[in-house]
């Protein structure tokens, strides 16, 4: 497995944000979806190692990043990640190209790659013709895809996005599930968003969070097969779906 947790458990202040999760995560393309507040942003922040966990174990890429964890290891599994978070710091007088590079060199990079590898990120996200544009004259949506080609500027073998589509376009959306099924074919790609239509058209499985413990966890077919089976709550399949595994997890909790 890329990433596994194991009893994930994440406060903040009195309240806990993730509850003694277990997951694990293969390569492929990994759909995160819940309600506002309901842990996934804490979850990608364990991953990315951004925040340390509570209690619970967190393996990354075969080594163990947790509470308590070597330096060293932790270093070596960021150079091999890629994060986007919801919101993402940026040097707004900095180019393109010398934003992209910048986190390549914080990845320590092979320097005698990272130009090749900087054009390629650009590419990838549809800026190559602004590359060489300040990011403080770049649109929301544009910004955005600069976050996403920091994100891969690495080759991640785990990549974690928080809301990546935020500020997209449709057209600029539809490319971008196309690029996340490329990524996915032989690194571990996990999405956070509240957009089921991403989900449904880019990822192979899905996490339903609430309250931060699971609500769900299967296949997007399966997922889009239980909405066909609750035609009474409208909306498409996978909306259907998402509402119904939802509301069934709520009754159990609550029986």
């Amino acid at each position: 497995m890329s990433a596994k947790v194991t009893g994930l458990t994440v406060r903040h202040r009195r309240n806990t944000a993730l509850d003694a999760v277990d997951l694990d995560f293969a390569p492929g393309v990994h759909g995160l979806l819940g309600p506002n507040g309901a842990g996934k942003t804490s979850l990608i922040r364990v991953l990315a190692t951004v925040s340390p966990p509570d209690a619970g174990q967190v393996e990354l890429l075969g080594t163990e990043v947790g509470r308590g964890a070597d330096h060293r290891e932790r270093a070596s599994v960021r150079r091999r990640l890629g994060y986007l978070p919801q919101v993402f710091g940026y040097y707004p007088g900095f180019t393109v190209r010398e934003f992209v590079g910048y986190v390549a060199w914080l990845k320590e990079m092979d320097g005698a790659q990272v130009a090749a590898a900087v054009e390629r990120a650009v590419d990838r996200v549809g800026l190559g013709e602004r590359i060489d544009a300040k990011v403080k004259t770049l649109s929301g949506g544009m910004v955005r895809r600069v976050g996403i080609a920091q994100a891969i500027v690495n080759e991640p073998a785990l990549l974690l996005l928080d809301e990546p589509t935020a500020g997209l376009d449709p057209e600029q959306r539809v490319e971008f599930r196309a690029l996340l099924r490329e990524v996915g074919r032989t690194s571990t790609v996990i999405v956070s968003t509240h957009l089921v239509e991403d989900v449904a058209a880019a990822c192979s499985d899905v996490t339903l969070i609430e309250a931060g413990r699971i609500a769900y966890r299967g296949t997007t077919a399966e997922l889009i097969e239980l909405g066909d089976a609750a035609d009474e709550l409208g909306g498409n399949p996978i909306e259907r779906g998402y509402t119904a595994a939802l509301r069934a997890h709520r009754t159990a909790v609550g029986a």
